[in-house]
């Protein structure tokens, strides 16, 4: 189990940063050619086209996980009638789409309002939810090669792109949105000609509207499930926008951001990895076994946070050839640490989601999106965007920790200690802060430190068979 557990998640988890590695090379020559306003730019964009993004599937993508598990020799043509839906779908919401991004596109890219639009939307409308199912489908066949395989070439593909577009072209944080086109719609042929052709799950146009009804009852409440992370992760752009914080900080928190967005990237390799094992878990109520591979993915996380965060100082002032980004380290660290949060949540919100008991989320999300909002109107008026980075890390916590404490949780006899693994958190977070400071003599002996102890309670973990 864990054998395939790790072979997996380095395929989902590894394919993506081969580009990301190679992307450092390139580092030091784009930002270059980058100010911190094309980050203010490119991320408040992105953070209003988030803000809808999560109406894209209707949370359909939920019936495709559980029908795999549930009706493992019916579930395709349940796939197909989705997939024809979700094409129709599409349109409207491109539409919707469109007309947000319009009326949202910061003062400063005014002149390219059209073609931004059109360079977002265009890979939806040409192929629809097409690279989403595909994922989906390799993903629960345990086929993480085919993904892998097409993360590399066209994160490889990206990063070529963007250095042609940004450093050769001077095009700004217009390189940005015409690379992403390309490759969107470029990753979606790659999906739609297995799928289509190989698998033959082609869409159902002729689908039963009672069917999609009924699953939409069930998929809906998990809209706001999924809307909080934008709130949590995206929203505070949009806010200090509102607010009318320049572009100039915004590009900063943006940029800080970004390698925050690595680990989070890691987080959703591993429960790719990991969500076939949790649904076989929650199918045979082995919580016994959910608790193992949880508490093990935790103290992988930490290991690896705790270490890149410390160095992180030393790691941008290697890369990052621009005296105003460099100095958002310590920023990145914060919403490095939050990360942390990932693992918890993966086994909280799973059980949930499996037994589709989807309202039951709301008491997750929608909290944490209050704490979120709330917390952003009070603090980033007096501490921009620390203000933002503190109320990230606050809603984090509560969505990754919240859901224990629930009846499906309590009634469990098997215990996941959440208090605990919060506080382990926050000391970290707090210690990795202040480590970044210190003497790189001092720095390498608490890496080989934390390595070790890292080590030593994974082999713990991973041979620790419970009794309860």
């Amino acid at each position: 189990m864990y054998k395939k557990l790790l072979t997996h998640t380095l395929i989902y988890g590894l394919s993506p940063y081969i580009p990301k590695l190679l992307g450092i090379f390139i580092l030091p020559i784009i930002t270059k050619d980058l100010t911190e306003v094309d980050y203010g730019i490119y991320g408040v964009i992105l953070a209003y086209v988030a803000a809808i993004e999560v109406f894209k599937d209707l949370g359909l993508n939920l019936i495709l996980y559980n029908s795999f598990t549930k009706m493992p020799y019916q579930h395709k043509w349940l796939w197909r009638s989705i997939y024809g839906f979700l094409i129709f779908w599409n349109f409207l919401y491109t539409i919707l789409a469109g007309l947000l991004l319009y009326i949202t596109i910061p003062a400063e890219a005014h002149e390219n309002s059209w073609l931004i639009v059109v360079l977002n939307l265009l890979p939806i409308i040409t192929f629809g939810p097409t690279s989403q199912i595909g994922k989906i489908f390799f993903q629960m066949n345990e086929m993480p090669r085919q993904i892998a395989i097409r993360t590399i070439i066209f994160g490889i593909l990206t990063l070529i792109l963007n250095l042609y577009t940004i450093s050769f072209l001077k095009l700004g944080y217009m390189g940005w949105f015409w690379t992403n086109c390309i490759v969107g719609i470029l990753t979606n042929l790659s999906f739609w000609i297995p799928i289509n052709l190989k698998y033959k799950i082609t869409p159902i146009f002729n689908f039963k509207k009672r069917l999609i009804k009924e699953n939409l009852k069930v998929t809906l409440p998990t809209i706001p499930h999924y809307y909080s992370n934008y709130i949590i992760n995206t929203s505070d752009k949009v806010i200090l926008d509102l607010m009318n914080v320049d572009s100039t900080s915004i590009g900063k928190y943006n940029f800080a951001g970004t390698f925050a967005s690595y680990f989070n990237q890691l987080g959703l390799a591993i429960g790719q990895a990991a969500r076939p094992f949790f649904n076989t878990f929650f199918k045979s109520n082995n919580f016994s076994k959910l608790r193992e591979m949880i508490f093990t993915i935790q103290i992988l996380f930490f290991s690896i946070t705790f270490t890149v965060s410390i160095w992180l100082k030393e790691i941008f002032s290697l890369l990052v050839k621009n005296e105003a980004l460099s100095s958002t380290y310590s920023i990145a660290i914060l919403l490095i640490m939050a990360t942390n949060y990932r693992p918890m949540y993966l086994a909280s919100t799973g059980l949930i989601l499996y037994n589709e008991n989807t309202k039951k989320l709301l008491h997750v999300t929608m909290i944490a999106s209050i704490i979120s909002i709330l917390l952003n109107i009070i603090l980033i008026p007096k501490y921009k965007i620390m203000g933002a980075v503190i109320t990230s890390f606050v809603s984090l916590m509560y969505m990754g920790y919240s859901a224990f404490f629930f009846k499906e949780f309590k009634k469990i006899t098997i215990k996941f200690y959440p208090v605990f693994w919060l506080i382990c958190t926050i000391i970290l977070t707090i210690t990795a802060y202040f480590i970044s400071e210190i003497s790189i003599i001092y720095k390498s002996i608490i890496t080989i430190f934390v390595c070790i102890i890292g080590f030593l309670m994974l082999r713990k973990f991973i041979k620790y068979k419970t009794h309860e």
